[in-house]
């Protein structure tokens, strides 16, 4: 068995070489040549430079490899960074994906396809429409968000055109080691990670902290992802997420915990975006319908990407 995965030098991306290894399989990664230094896996996967903006060299790449499985998690992958990179925003997420189904659709139509899709699709919610289940209205408010609901329509339309077996997860927020810091937990785990080590003066400076996200340890949610390749169904949408939901403030407040640091907490208007949903909770029922369950606890996780940045901080 083949796997091929589009972004495998990113957070997600890789961490789903591991476990497509330990199935046996054999596993070819896409990486930019510029984002392929990042890789800081002792696994053994072959990766192949090349761009999913460059739709000849994926067709000669997919033609050659002939992957069953095809895992696609190249992205423009940051909600809050979309406002200032709108138009690659939608040429990364939008035309890559098309150029990958029209890839596999040409040289591998048997394969299965797994789509990363997006809990920004679901846009302007309320609280009171939380937790929020596949078939509710997607009314995205962010550039991301708006590419997400274009990926997973695209997603749909080569399911329902062409026969592909494509599979929808709408990904709530993962959360691993690795990622840069362009998310409220990575940048307050570098910024407590400088203050612990002394490199930074006791102040953190934040973005909006009464907001709450549904977080998944990215190890979960590669989890159910695979679960949905093995068990779910083709063309159905379907939520990666705990089903529990965090505030901002909570997680900066547990991060501080973690690394012992006492800290002023600033306000930076720019990390302020134009709109923010006040709570972004998902059902997860038909997740855990497939067998899946949590394994990692969400103090665990930031455990983890702490250490991960004290490291990285050295």
């Amino acid at each position: 068995m083949k796997v091929l995965i589009t972004g495998s030098t990113g957070m997600i991306g890789s961490a789903f070489v591991p476990v497509c290894r330990e199935r046996g399989w054999e596993v070819v990664g896409l990486s930019r040549s510029t984002s392929a230094g990042r890789l800081r896996l002792n696994y053994d996967h072959r990766i192949v430079a090349s761009d999913i903006l460059d739709p000849d060299a994926l067709l000669r790449i997919f033609t050659r490899e002939q992957p069953a499985i095809v895992i696609h998690m190249a992205a423009q992958a940051f909600n809050g960074s979309s406002w200032e990179l709108e138009h690659y925003t939608h040429q990364a997420n939008v035309l890559g994906t098309r150029n990958v189904l029209n890839a596999v659709r040409n040289a591998c139509p048997r394969a299965r396809v797994l789509l990363a899709c997006s809990s920004a699709e679901y846009g302007d919610v309320q609280p009171a429409e939380c937790p929020l289940v596949e078939d509710r209205p997607l009314r995205p408010i962010t550039p991301y968000g708006v590419s997400k609901v274009a990926t997973e329509n695209l997603g749909y339309q080569y399911f329902k055109n062409y026969g592909l077996e494509v599979f929808l997860p709408r990904l709530f927020i993962h959360v691993g080691t690795g990622h840069p810091p362009a998310t409220a937990i990575q940048n307050f785990a570098r910024q407590v990670a400088l203050i612990a080590r002394g490199r930074s003066e006791p102040v953190i400076r934040v973005g909006r902290l009464d907001t709450a996200r549904d977080f998944i340890d990215v190890r979960d949610g590669v989890a159910g992802m695979m679960r949905l390749l093995d068990h779910g169904r083709a063309g159905d949408p379907i939520n990666i997420c705990t089903g529990e939901a965090v505030t901002i403030r909570q997680t900066l407040d547990l991060l501080l915990e973690l690394g012992g640091v006492r800290a002023e907490v600033r306000e930076d208007p720019a990390l302020l975006r134009p709109t923010d949903e006040p709570l972004l909770l998902g059902d997860n029922r038909k997740l855990r319908a497939l067998g899946w369950e949590r394994r990692f606890p969400f103090r665990d996780t930031l455990a983890g990407v702490l250490n991960d940045w004290m490291q990285r901080t050295t």
